[in-house]
């Protein structure tokens, strides 16, 4: 893939106050420069990184709930006003697919894929595997839609994918990721996972009080929590619990 379809986004003039706009990541925006076929977001909870992730994909045509450009559904008008402000910087391609995928709206989204195929789009579930995505465990669902779903040449927007997938399914991910690279795909991911975060030739924005800012992956602290405490856990544990300093 010579170029990304999308290399950044802008406030535009005349932006508002208040949340989320006066949030240091939405100030620092145009840090953001998506250089590589695979960014991720990484970073505290509230930092930011899932309302400017949300913020690209409404601007980008995606619904603010999650599936593709096609989904308009909603259950409540929950999401920010960020989208509505920002104006992307597009490649000089147009991808040919796309999706937005949250885990918080997963169940949401399942049950709409239900309710179109049974009003007016019969087969349409044969695109996520061929069967309903609620007859399976979540973290099962979860790799069917992203396997049948996510076909190459395309968009793809992930908000924190691991939170449904054991440590072998996040490495599966991995490997779907490094194939769908291939076919010409880009991916935007806001993730607490380490193991997600070790792909290979990513770009990695950590968003924090300082605005954001771009890491390696043997910088961030989700490596090297991870790291030390699996070469010791059993220190680690009694550190955390007050019997050693």
């Amino acid at each position: 893939m010579k170029e990304n379809y999308l290399r950044g986004a802008y406030l535009k003039e005349g932006g508002q106050a208040g949340y989320p706009f006066d949030l240091p990541a939405v100030r620092d925006l145009e840090a953001l420069r998506f250089r590589k076929p695979v960014s991720f977001f990484i970073g505290e909870n509230g930092s930011g990184k899932s309302t400017i992730l949300e913020g690209l994909a409404v601007c980008m045509g995606f619904n603010p709930e999650g599936g593709s450009r096609n989904f308009h559904f909603s259950t409540q008008d929950t999401h920010s006003a960020l989208g509505a402000n920002l104006t992307p910087v597009r490649g000089p391609f147009r991808p040919k697919d796309g999706f937005f995928l949250r885990a918080e709206s997963y169940y949401t989204l399942s049950s709409e894929l239900e309710r179109l195929e049974e009003n007016g789009a019969p087969g349409l579930l044969q695109g996520y595997g061929g069967k309903s995505l609620h007859a399976r465990s979540h973290g099962e669902g979860f790799l069917a839609l992203m396997m049948n779903r996510f076909r190459g040449s395309g968009l793809y927007l992930m908000d924190e994918p691991e939170s449904a997938l054991s440590p072998s399914r996040q490495l599966s991910l991995i490997s779907l990721i490094h194939q769908l690279v291939r076919a010409d795909s880009q991916f935007i991911i806001a993730t607490h996972s380490p193991l997600l975060m070790a792909y290979p030739e990513a770009d990695i924005f950590e968003f924090s009080e300082a605005g954001i800012r771009k890491v390696d992956y043997r910088d961030t602290e989700h490596y090297r929590l991870t790291r030390d405490f699996l070469n010791n856990p059993e220190r680690s544990l009694r550190i955390l619990m007050g019997e050693e300093k």
